[in-house]
């Protein structure tokens, strides 16, 4: 037996609970994983509080980010005892996910954990900080440099936004921060924002070309906010677009991409090949500053992850939330 928060829909009612599941029930997959940690995304709010139709099968198990021990395997690259992680892969939403003691998962979503990498720093890392990287890698492959000028970030507090200002910041970029709680500015300037705006600024309806004001922008917020950052950004500028926090519209025009050959770029962090997931968890390794994974991260347990996943969705929550499954 072991435990679990469970998801379950009968008729009209959805309930998510921690629950005691046997080893039997688990699904089909190559590579048995006893859990160590798993994380809280905005996608596990989602399914966790039934506010958005992200589970497709029901009961499920939440949770796109798992990181713990192989205890058995029938997968070629993986035996018991190897450390790995996942993130993505429809896990959470209609294969059973990292928000367990155990998971069974086909082996080709996994990767091995990152030497000198524990699993709890994986998961203060998690799909949020691996989204960051992917934004910053597309940025670069495009040939965003720092002498390009000011790169922005939206959703600055949120776990994407702040990873995304620390590996900015490292490589050397000057990092503007968006973010609707201001009172956190000492926090992102800690994370190495150069300087702060109100999210106030590109959150409501704008003008369809803007003044010129950033070489590049990383977006998870969407909606008005995605339009507006388009709008500004300067000629030949990048935006990658990883989120849809203010929603899945994109109420713009042409005029950015057709007056100023900006470039959007979609990024998807669910399903990149095998080589791409371990470049970026190489990068990540290197390109952050462990030290500041506590600035970020808190820990709570499974019990009480379902309280701090609508937390996350009311926006209270700062960063990363890490979660022990075993306690």
């Amino acid at each position: 037996m072991f435990k679990a928060i469970l998801v379950d829909k009968n008729a009209d009612v959805y309930q998510a609970s921690v629950t005691e599941l046997d080893e039997a029930q688990l699904p089909e997959g190559d590579v048995c994983v006893r859990v160590a940690y798993s994380t809280l995304n905005y996608k596990d709010g989602l399914a966790i509080s039934g506010s958005s139709p992200v589970v497709r099968r029901f009961p499920m198990v939440p949770g796109i980010d798992l990181a713990g021990t192989v205890e058995s395997s029938n997968h070629s690259a993986y035996k018991p005892g190897d450390r790995v992680l996942l993130n993505g892969w429809g896990v959470g939403e209609g294969h059973w996910g990292g928000l367990a003691q155990k998971a069974r998962l086909n082996g080709d979503w996994l990767i091995p954990l990152p030497e000198g990498l524990s699993e709890r720093q994986a998961m203060a890392i998690g799909t949020a900080g691996y989204t960051a990287m992917l934004c910053l890698m597309a940025l670069e492959r495009h040939g965003l440099t720092p002498e390009r000028g000011e790169v922005l970030v939206t959703g600055a507090n949120g776990g994407v936004g702040s990873f995304a200002i620390a590996l900015l910041a490292r490589k050397g970029y000057s990092v503007v921060a968006a973010t609707g709680r201001l009172a956190q500015a000492e926090y992102l300037k800690r994370l190495g924002a150069s300087t702060i705006i109100d999210r106030a600024e590109l959150s409501s309806p704008g003008r369809a070309l803007a003044k010129e004001r950033w070489a590049a922008a990383i977006d998870s917020v969407g909606s008005h906010t995605l339009a507006n950052v388009c709008a500004g950004i300067r000629a030949d500028g990048l935006v990658t677009a990883c989120g849809l926090a203010q929603g899945m519209d994109f109420p713009a025009t042409v005029a950015p991409f057709i007056l100023r050959g900006i470039s959007l770029l979609g990024i998807n962090s669910v399903t990149r090949s095998y080589k791409e997931r371990v470049e970026a968890w190489d990068r990540l390794c290197k390109g952050l500053d462990l030290a500041q994974l506590d600035e970020i991260t808190q820990e709570v347990g499974l019990s009480e992850a379902i309280l701090a996943a609508h937390e996350l969705l009311d926006g209270k929550v700062r960063g990363r939330v890490v979660v022990d499954v075993n306690r």
